[in-house]
């Protein structure tokens, strides 16, 4: 893999007061943000990337129109449905009946990394509408800045830490819909050699969360700025 996967962060920098009343990305319920996360956490590991590299050993994802899906193969997310040639079905109910339906083997890539989704194998799919929206359009932010950010670049979605991001000049850049250190959305840079001074407020580098960073253009800024105080 040619991208060090996103890292998790340990400091959480608060939007400024009365932010939440105004921000919707914020007021989102954020148990139904952490369950539909954790589900299509698992549906990127155990319907996407597991079937990919099972027939092409290949994990890498990769952002899509409406969502994400394999690099190697048909398969995909549009919202809450995973789509793959004719084949159409919810995200709901458990991954076993969805894989079925598909006409693939559920199941994570065999043997190649240690970390997985938040996610039992008796859990049903808890997909809700409004959060998958919010955090398949973070995806999607993301994906924008970093294609501008770095161009010659090709944003990879890993399916074990499930972030997007790239790597260039031993810097890592990328964004995520949230982990167990972090429940909200987030972008991060995060240097292969720890740097010092005010811009890194992570000890892997630096975070910034979602509601500090509402469009494409100030999640270039933020990586512009990693770059700049990185040196």
């Amino acid at each position: 893999m040619g991208v060090t996967n996103g890292p998790v962060p340990d400091t959480n920098r608060p939007p400024a007061a009365g932010a939440e009343d105004d921000n919707p990305e914020v007021a989102m319920d954020e148990h139904a943000l952490t369950a539909t996360r954790r589900s299509l956490h698992a549906v990127a590991e155990r319907l996407l990337a597991g079937p990919q590299y099972r027939e092409h050993g290949e994990i890498r994802l990769q952002v899509t129109p409406g969502g994400f899906g394999q690099f190697a193969g048909p398969l995909r997310v549009e919202g809450t449905e995973i789509v793959g040639g004719e084949r159409r079905a919810p995200l709901r109910g458990m991954i076993s009946d969805v894989a079925a339906v598909l006409g693939v083997q559920a199941g994570e890539p065999a043997d190649l990394y240690s970390e997985h989704a938040e996610f039992g194998a008796d859990d049903p799919l808890a997909v809700d509408p409004a959060a998958a929206e919010l955090l398949l359009g973070w995806f999607a932010r993301g994906d924008e800045a970093l294609r501008r950010f770095a161009p010659s670049e090709e944003p990879i979605l890993w399916p074990e830490h499930f972030d997007l991001g790239i790597a260039a000049d031993e810097v890592n850049y990328g964004v995520s819909p949230g982990d167990g250190g972090h429940p909200l959305p987030y972008a991060y840079v995060g240097p292969w050699t720890a740097r010092e001074g005010e811009f890194w407020n992570a000890s892997f580098g630096a975070v910034r969360t979602m509601e500090q960073l509402p469009d494409a253009d100030a999640v270039v800024a933020f990586f512009d700025a990693g770059r700049a105080a990185a040196g």
